[in-house]
């Protein structure tokens, strides 16, 4: 789908009442599959690759005002007048910007291991904070350490493996982002703040965090809850910064009643 001058990978599947999903940072549609699958049994789900991400266009530079504006023209483009939107860590920083910026676009929303603000990404934070103990490690050895922090520590073993086969497939697959597509990717979530401004926000709000998420802990998504007039809070016990994986049962069971009600 070629908008807003550049070409945007988007998936649709199921039917019903349509649900559009927004992925996270350095992530992309396949990274969501198992909620792509499991929710258009009974929605319409458009899945959106972010401009610099999976398959779509990679400029050399790009803002968080673009991501939103893509997912506004692509709204505009299949004539949808009002959506469903669900979006998980960057894509909850896109999806606050939608709602925010078009609030009548926007029936229900969900917020995955959300923040209203930041100066960095959440990734660039901690790389910072850990700094001295990374220095001289490898490449790998630094992903690796980062692929820690994502999860809570009860985490199993099978789940950290599966995270990691994710991430082979996805290089395997040519869809790991270089380093400068990375630093793009991490530039473009500099300087946000959506705070005052998400009072604004008339849809319906369901906002989910891992207790144990390093990245974006509970309390951002509690000051979001606040700040959102029809909103509620829920936390996974159990889960980091991937509840998808972490708390598969319980996450799902959040979204599906909430988008039933």
């Amino acid at each position: 789908m070629y908008l807003n001058g550049i070409e945007l990978h988007v998936e649709q599947s199921g039917k019903g009442r349509p649900l559009v999903m927004l992925h996270g940072l350095t992530g992309n549609i396949e990274s969501m599959r198992a909620e792509i699958d499991r929710l258009s049994r009974s929605r319409h789900v458009i899945a959106i690759d972010s401009r610099g991400h999976g398959r779509s266009d990679k400029p050399a530079a790009y803002t968080l005002t673009d991501h939103v504006d893509d997912v506004l023209s692509v709204l505009n483009a299949l004539n949808l007048s009002q959506v469903d939107l669900m979006g998980s860590s960057m894509g909850s920083y896109i999806a606050q910007g939608v709602a925010i910026r078009e609030p009548e676009r926007v029936n229900k929303l969900i917020l995955i291991t959300p923040k209203a603000h930041g100066t960095t990404s959440s990734m660039a934070r901690l790389l910072g904070q850990h700094a001295a103990e990374l220095q001289g490690k490898s490449e790998a050895e630094v992903q690796a350490f980062m692929f820690g922090l994502v999860f809570a520590p009860t985490t199993s073993v099978d789940v950290r493996a599966s995270f990691m086969m994710y991430a082979q497939q996805q290089a395997a697959a040519g869809l790991m982002l270089t380093a400068e597509q990375n630093l793009a990717a991490n530039r473009a979530l500099e300087g946000f703040d959506f705070r005052p401004d998400l009072a604004r926000v008339t849809a319906e709000t369901l906002v989910i965090s891992g207790r144990h998420d390093a990245l974006n802990p509970p309390e951002e998504g509690e000051l979001i809850t606040r700040l959102i007039p029809k909103a509620r809070f829920e936390v996974l016990e159990h889960s980091g910064h991937v509840p998808n994986m972490e708390e598969p049962e319980r996450f799902f069971e959040l979204i599906e009643s909430f988008l039933a009600l």
